[in-house]
């Protein structure tokens, strides 16, 4: 397969589910679906690229009928790892499934872990509880200017996060004690992610910045992109993919801020003569839609990302095989602003790739990864089901 496949692109549309996971009623989230409810809250989409390529057989997409000449292949990836957020998703998509999910803090951090926090930055801080990024500067941000307390907080992801203005603490100290709490968070309270939430403004008008850093632990085992570069081949990362890989297994990044600047770096990707793999993340459709229920800005972000779908398909080489995913959902229409378990999209194209290939309900994320080691020839030893010989013309 090596002669007719030389490089993959994931693309992951962070957040973008499909519904119907078996074990939503375990996480509370039976009835999630994403696009399906983004559809129905704004009357319906308009994605006439994605809908060619297979979406709307997947779930009841208002706008996007199913179709029988789908420009490629089409299926559903269910996750097997326990929790639905960012770090689980990208790791059993690279092929590592978590049987044990990560811990979380409803009632926030323990008193020693702060106060040894505190020790460690030398400087105080604020919140320690669940909380929207976005409401929590509007809550806390009076209090942080008069204190220079850091402002701490936790989501329904196993997340810690550390805001803080951009004028008042340097973007390198924010970074520094994101990596003491990261050093600190192992063990019992090895949490997902340590994250980095700049902010910039005055109280009653703050706005958050694309300075955001992840600090993510480092994965129990090989992932495709470990594999891939032991073979020699280059593994490129865009947007956040370096952040929740622990920085392993890339060979170059660029870690791009929004979605339509990560689009340009796959398209500078595809440009390069080389082989191995693209794993790109565009991270808007999570970050500032899904966790603020925005349907709208949601539905207009999906749009946005369509138009720009034959620009990506016009970069590729005929030796190019690109999928879309996602890592879990964020449905924008359900009460709550956290992740939603669900199903979620996987889209298969490029010239080598047979039109209208129902790939199924696959059984775990990692099949992808598995998919992409026999696409590229390699030895796979991870987890999952390669579904290559059903896809290639």
């Amino acid at each position: 397969m090596s002669k007719q496949v030389r490089r993959v692109n994931i693309i992951v549309l962070d957040s973008v589910g499909c519904g119907d996971a078996p074990d939503a009623a375990d996480y509370g989230d039976v009835g999630s679906n994403t696009l399906g409810n983004i559809a129905r809250a704004v009357g319906k989409l308009n994605l006439p690229n994605l809908g060619a390529l297979g979406l709307g057989n997947l779930t009841d997409i208002q706008g996007v009928p199913p179709t029988t000449e789908a420009r490629g292949g089409y299926g559903r990836l269910t996750a097997v790892s326990a929790g639905k957020d960012t770090t689980t998703g990208h790791w059993e998509l690279g092929g590592v499934p978590l049987y044990k999910p990560f811990p979380l803090y409803p009632n926030g951090f323990p008193p020693d872990v702060m106060a040894e926090f505190e020790a460690r930055i030398g400087r105080g801080w604020i919140g320690n509880y669940p909380a929207s990024g976005t409401e929590i500067i509007k809550e806390l941000g009076t209090e942080y200017f008069n204190t220079g307390k850091v402002i701490v907080y936790t989501s329904g992801d196993s997340v810690f996060q550390i805001a803080a203005h951009e004028g008042i603490v340097p973007l390198k100290e924010l970074y520094r004690m994101c990596e003491i709490a990261r050093e600190l968070l192992m063990g019992e309270h090895a949490v997902g992610r340590v994250i980095a939430r700049p902010f910039v403004g005055e109280p009653g008008n703050f706005t958050r910045t694309e300075h955001r850093q992840d600090f993510s632990l480092v994965p129990p085992g090989d992932t495709i992109l470990d594999v891939v570069k032991a073979a020699g081949k280059e593994v490129m990362g865009v947007g956040k993919i370096e952040d929740i890989f622990a920085h392993r297994g890339l060979t170059q990044s660029n870690h791009t801020g929004n979605n339509m600047a990560g689009v340009d770096a796959m398209i500078k990707f595809y440009q390069l003569d080389n082989e191995g793999l693209i794993f790109s993340n565009l991270v808007d459709f999570d970050a500032l839609y899904g966790h603020r229920n925005d349907p709208r800005g949601y539905a207009d972000s999906l749009e946005e990302f369509d138009k720009r779908l034959p620009e990506i398909e016009a970069a590729m080489r005929d030796s190019d095989v690109a999928f879309i995913t996602a890592d879990h959902g964020n449905d924008p229409t359900t009460p709550g602003t956290d992740h939603s378990r669900e199903r979620v999209p996987i889209l298969a194209f490029g010239k080598t790739i047979k039109p209208n290939v129902n790939l199924g309900t696959r059984e775990s994320f990692a099949d992808l990864s598995a998919t992409i080691a026999e696409l590229l020839d390699i030895p796979w030893s991870g987890a999952g089901k390669s579904f290559a010989n059903i896809m290639l013309a």
